[in-house]
């Protein structure tokens, strides 16, 4: 399945092209910029947005990882509806069809007639990125693809994406907003237990390059007993006190819990569940507390993948605490990603709706289950 991996690593890139456009478009992207209604809207925020990007590239991930690997089409999920309303009102089912013209011709619908920014857009789902160097060669991956699903997230922490605001980024340190918390998130699972075993994570307008010409990429594979990222796992720091992050809006009760376990400005605030679990990966924080069940299976997919990978993962944080003070951590506590809720419909079905923890250090996590047990 190494050739799975380098698919979606090319298919994440022409993601994060797709998502370049749009923005260097800006007429353009503040016309397609829609509310999300009814069942698929985010409970969490009182406007969430759907962008025509945001359902362009999940449906081009969807199109090209079928046309690879037939086997896996059925079990290939987003986070967007496929349906678009243009500007006359009319309801447009977004696909990736076999040929650029044909689907600038689609997408010319949604645009209201807008063909030069149809074809823009259908150039970049139609054109193959240049090769991405990954360092996967000689990697064997032991999985069918008849044993695999999918999860998308075309475009995580989409109101930064939306906003805009190109933040200057220090080198090692955790950045809380701006374009670079915005990633493309393509998560793989194993359809029979729900464990995350590969992810890919593509960051359009990375830290040194917020113009955008190419996205930074990170990945990882966790399978048995192969374990490869594409980061290294962080040395450990000599300073002490846990570092963690979370939502500037976590609960007042979590973060007083948190501040016996972290040292002094030990926590940290970011925006977009992704790019937080991407610091927990890089190192800039040691873990990612959110006591809410505003996340979804897209949200954390791929992610997890690159943190079981490092010897970390993500557990559900209700079920968590539910565990005996003493007793060692049950891997029955790590987000799955095959089941819905059957109690819940829409978009909720899918929430991780215990809140998580996700972390590299199971001494640490522990560390946080202290400190949050009888808290929440």
């Amino acid at each position: 399945m190494a050739d799975l991996l380098r698919l979606l690593l090319r298919v994440a890139e022409k993601a994060a092209n797709v998502a370049r456009i749009c923005r260097q478009e800006a007429p353009l992207f503040q016309l397609l910029v829609q509310e999300k209604t009814g069942e698929d809207k985010n409970k969490k925020f009182v406007q969430d947005f759907k962008t025509l990007a945001d359902v362009v590239i999940q449906e081009m991930i969807r199109h090209d990882v079928r046309a690879q690997f037939p086997e896996m089409g059925g079990f290939i999920n987003g986070e967007e509806s496929n349906k678009f309303e243009n500007g006359l009102g009319e309801s447009v089912t977004v696909t990736v069809c076999s040929t650029e013209e044909e689907t600038a011709k689609l997408l010319a619908t949604v645009l209201d007639g807008d063909q030069t920014a149809a074809s823009l857009l259908a150039r970049a789902v139609h054109q193959d990125p240049s090769t991405i160097e990954a360092g996967t060669d000689g990697l064997t991956v032991p999985l069918k693809p008849s044993e695999l699903g999918v999860w998308i997230d075309p475009i995580d922490a989409t109101s930064q994406y939306i906003e805009g605001r190109e933040e200057v980024v220090e080198e090692d340190r955790l950045s809380p907003s701006g374009l670079h918390c915005a990633l493309v998130l393509i998560g793989v699972y194993l359809r029979s237990t729900g464990e995350p075993v590969m992810g890919v994570i593509n960051q359009p307008f990375n830290n040194k390059d917020l113009a955008g010409t190419g996205g930074k990429h990170y990945w990882g594979v966790s399978c048995g007993s192969t374990n490869i990222c594409s980061e290294s796992r962080p040395g450990e720091r000599s300073e002490g006190g846990l570092s963690v992050v979370l939502s500037s809006n976590e609960k007042q009760s979590v973060k007083e819990a948190l501040t016996s376990v972290c040292g002094p400005d030990k926590l940290m605030y970011a925006s977009g569940a992704g790019y937080k679990i991407l610091c927990v990966i890089q190192g800039l924080a040691d873990a990612y507390v959110l006591s809410e069940g505003s996340t979804f299976k897209w949200d954390s997919c791929a992610p997890h993948a690159l943190l079981r990978a490092l010897g970390g993962g993500v557990v559900d944080l209700a079920l968590s605490l539910q565990q005996s003070e003493s007793g060692a951590q049950d891997p029955r506590t790590e987000l799955t990603y095959h089941q819905p809720r059957a109690d819940r419909s829409g978009a909720v079905r899918w929430a991780n709706h215990g809140g998580l923890v996700a972390y590299r250090d199971a001494s640490q996590l522990r560390s946080i289950m202290g400190a949050l047990r009888g808290k929440l």
